[in-house]
């Protein structure tokens, strides 16, 4: 998914702030789900971080077009790790591993439905 850097996205200097990385990619895994006709939000639940290794590597800066590219690693039961990287062209500026998990309205942790680890399954 592409994203250009905006002011907003960046400090006085024009460098991202740190934490609009997560957000970068907390916009390209809906957008998995969108460009597949689907809702990140699902009829018993939905997905919520519960851990992020991240790793800042160099910076983006306003106007930069950005691409986040999105690996699944591993699918468990309730929970799957993804892999999300951030480039400028072929130069890597972020990357981190985050575990999400499902669970129901509730917040009960609970299995992924079936249909749903298919879908992950295919990233």
């Amino acid at each position: 998914m592409q994203i250009r850097v905006y002011y907003e996205d960046t400090d006085v200097g024009g460098v991202v702030y740190h934490s609009n990385y997560l957000n970068f990619c907390e916009r390209a895994r809906s957008q998995l789900f969108f460009d597949a006709g689907r809702s990140p939000i699902l009829e018993n639940g939905h997905f919520v971080a519960k851990h992020i290794d991240a790793e800042y590597l160099k910076s983006a800066k306003f106007a930069d077009i950005l691409e986040v590219k999105t690996t699944l690693l591993e699918i468990k039961n309730a929970s799957f790790t993804l892999l999300q990287e951030v480039f400028r062209a072929d130069e890597k500026l972020f990357s981190m591993k985050i575990v999400l998990v499902h669970i129901d309205f509730s917040g009960k942790m609970t299995k992924i439905p079936d249909r749903e680890k298919q879908f992950l399954s295919a990233l």
